[in-house]
């Protein structure tokens, strides 16, 4: 971790109100040794992934004992807040070139275009939730600069891996297995099972959508859908901010963090998803996939890097 401490002369402007801290002259509020009036010494993160935990270097850089409540308050007097950082996917720059040029084919699509594509994903759902004990400082309404984000992919654990598929108005079935996703597993059970019966229903204008996952590009897999007449449509890869099921995917993760009382193995977890993905309102899927425009809109505003969904 890098870490600044940053001398502040008298004259640095800090626009602070003199109500929010009001003190005795008299009686000077007494500060932590190394942080008071007469040194005006501050510890300021820099840009990077700066956590809470990197205040313990602060006491050998200052050679004085700063707890942590000071840092806290210091840092809010001059705008910085510790927050959550957003974790996204990395991005490389093709990445973000393949991004922008699809968020601009797609960005004028109409609502009838959109209800004819079934948006699908996998996702993990463990008792043990991934660490959420990070923090950064930043200042409001930086949530979603890149320097505020995690980049990373996808981990294990034990748990469920589950496939769900959503369209407008409908949903298919939530799969739910515990062994990592093949493509014999894909084509057999996701495509055969699931996929194949709403081609049969919409038609020739039906549109799966799936990410480029190794199990989804298996050439078992691409003669599964030449054979159903299956047409799938193009995804930039690295893009679950474009993908509406990744809400989905949260809303069934907090219905399930929700249940009184939670589940506590993982028979009860699976039941329990089995349950909650049903019990999502259909309404709140089919805004998700009507906010496709402005996903494609936020996309090309950020020049294909990662957006506020």
């Amino acid at each position: 971790m890098i870490f600044y401490v940053v001398e502040l002369s008298d004259d640095w402007n800090v626009d602070v109100p003199s109500w929010k801290y009001p003190r005795n002259l008299e009686s000077p509020r007494v500060s932590s040794p190394g942080f008071g009036n007469d040194s005006k010494m501050m510890v300021i993160y820099c840009q990077k992934k700066q956590t809470e935990h990197s205040i313990r270097p602060v006491s050998s850089a200052t050679g004085t004992t700063v707890s942590r409540q000071t840092v806290y308050r210091r840092l809010g007097h001059i705008g910085l807040y510790a927050r959550r950082p957003v974790r996204c996917v990395p991005l490389t720059a093709t990445h973000c070139r393949l991004r922008l040029a699809w968020s601009g084919e797609h960005a004028l699509w109409r609502p009838q275009q959109w209800s004819c594509v079934m948006f699908s994903d996998e996702s993990r759902f463990s008792l043990q939730s991934d660490s959420r004990r990070t923090f950064i400082w930043r200042a409001p309404g930086t949530r979603y600069h890149q320097e505020n984000t995690i980049e990373r992919h996808r981990y294990g654990g034990a748990g469920w891996l589950v496939w769900g598929g959503i369209i407008i108005g409908s949903r298919t079935d939530l799969h739910v297995q515990s062994v990592t996703m093949t493509g014999h597993i894909y084509r057999d059970v996701i495509l055969e099972q699931h996929v194949r019966l709403f081609r049969g229903t919409m038609g020739a204008e039906f549109l799966f959508m799936d990410d480029n996952a190794r199990p989804h590009r298996a050439n078992i897999v691409d003669e599964c859908l030449q054979s159903e007449d299956i047409t799938r449509m193009d995804w930039p890869a690295y893009s679950p901010d474009l993908n509406p099921i990744e809400h989905v995917w949260d809303m069934l993760g907090r219905r399930i963090a929700a249940r009184q009382p939670p589940p506590t193995c993982l028979p009860e977890l699976r039941m329990s998803l089995l349950d909650e993905w049903c019990n999502i309102p259909q309404d709140q899927i089919d805004n998700l996939i009507l906010s496709m425009p402005r996903r494609c809109k936020a996309c090309i505003a950020s020049s294909g890097r990662h957006t506020s969904y």
